[in-house]
């Protein structure tokens, strides 16, 4: 039933480690990358809610959630092939709402899809098994830029400082296929329990149906939200906006660490491949250490154990800071080896903690409301991330990716915060 997070992280993990450096191919300067970022949260603050709510009332040949899931990977597929094509920036902006808004559709019911399925009790090794096989995902994903040209002499050279490299086109066409293909298996191998009473169902389907459905559950759900989703709501804001200061400067940082903001110059381009390795060895470590996240989920409180990944995330994210020199580059591997660490906590403790505290028959729309405590941070870190790094930072990217360290630490304060439930505090305790 996770299987298919492995082609969706190849969709986030191929635009995570290149679309920066892409915006700076295409001639973006650093101040306007955050702002060409805007389409990942918004159209995620846009889409997830509605697509969770019309989720909880679908039923049909293919199920409840996975007509979803096909409709999301077809169109992601094809945003990813024609991406690496982009001939503009904006044409490349365009892509990426496409894209996002693509992914979402997809992504959003795989998070229900496995509450669904399973009982309160093996929810936190679920979604742990989605950490697992996002990170394989991710992993592939990020070192294929490196790997096209160190292995298959792939060339990164392009003749033309605002053309895409070959090496990251191809990595594009391979991810589209791993996309389609890995969601395909989950729909076709992964059945889905029917309402327990359909009639039930569809009679209440019938009460309200199309946009006056929308809304009104989704103003409804948010009215009703239950406490301990309130509290960590508060703690996902901090930890996003940590995360998006990673996703937006990380890929432009490392070449500042090796010395150069020069985007036509090798040392720029070897600079971004690294990041592209030190991204993969994050979730490296995101899909090993989710073993171990299962294990903590059945025996410990969820809620520690989040707040410890969260607070080495948050010093990996500092020491970035005072790394030096592309003969420290090894050194930022192990920085984003804690990254990936708090990583596989984020998709994982928070929605198992959240599952047991949501009503059965609303989960798809409280997965998407939750939604909005991620994307709301984006919006902001997009607005005004780049104006701070550029007045308050004096230009200096690996600040903005140290600052997001500080909003880590805060989150893995916040968590403490939340009150323990059944669903984070295992009944053997």
């Amino acid at each position: 039933m996770s299987f298919g997070f492995l082609g969706i992280q190849f969709g986030w993990g191929l635009q995570m480690a290149n679309m920066s450096p892409i915006y700076k191919y295409l001639g973006a300067s650093d101040e306007q990358i955050p702002l060409l970022w805007l389409a990942a949260p918004l159209t995620g603050f846009i889409v997830q809610p509605i697509i969770g709510a019309m989720s909880d009332r679908t039923w049909g040949p293919l199920g409840r959630r996975r007509p979803y899931f096909l409709v999301g990977a077809i169109l992601s597929s094809l945003a990813l092939v024609a991406m690496p094509n982009s001939g503009t920036l904006w044409m490349a902006a365009g892509l990426l709402w496409i894209l996002d808004a693509s992914i979402n559709v997809s992504m959003e019911p795989f998070r229900a899809f496995v509450a669904d399925k399973l009982p309160e009790e093996q929810r936190g090794t679920g979604f742990a098994m989605q950490s697992f096989f996002i990170g394989v995902g991710a992993v592939i994903a990020g070192l294929l830029p490196y790997v096209l040209r160190r292995w298959f002499h792939v060339s990164s050279s392009t003749g033309n400082a605002n053309a895409i490299p070959l090496n990251v086109k191809l990595s594009f066409y391979i991810g589209a296929a791993a996309f389609l293909g890995a969601v395909l298996w989950t729909i076709f191998s992964g059945p889905e329990y029917p309402p327990e009473d359909m009639e039930a169902f569809r009679r209440k389907k019938s009460e309200r149906s199309g946009l006056v459905y929308l809304l009104h559950e989704i103003p409804s759900a948010l009215r009703e939200m239950p406490n301990t989703m309130r509290r960590l709501a508060l703690v996902q804001f901090f930890t996003w906006l940590g995360l998006f200061c990673m996703w937006l400067h990380f890929s432009n940082a490392v070449p500042v660490v090796f010395g150069t903001s020069d985007a036509s110059s090798d040392l720029f381009k070897r600079g971004a491949e690294w990041a592209g390795v030190c991204y993969a060895l994050k979730d490296a470590v995101t899909f090993l250490v989710a073993f171990a996240l299962m294990a903590a989920a059945r025996k410990l409180d969820r809620r520690h154990v989040h707040s410890v990944c969260l607070t080495l995330g948050g010093l990996g994210l500092l020491a970035v800071g005072f790394i030096h020199g592309e003969q420290q580059k090894h050194l930022l591997l192990l920085a984003l080896a804690l990254g990936g660490v708090a990583w596989a906590s984020i998709l994982s403790m928070p929605y198992a903690i959240l599952a047991g505290a949501l009503p059965p028959q609303r989960m798809g729309v409280y997965m998407g409301i939750f939604n909005f405590f991620i994307v709301l941070p984006e919006i902001i870190a997009a607005l005004t991330f780049g104006p701070l790094v550029k007045n308050l930072l004096g230009g200096n990217l690996v600040y903005a990716v140290m600052a997001g360290g500080a909003f880590m630490l805060i989150a893995a304060l916040l968590t403490q915060w939340v009150k323990p439930t059944p669903a984070s505090v295992p009944a053997s305790r």
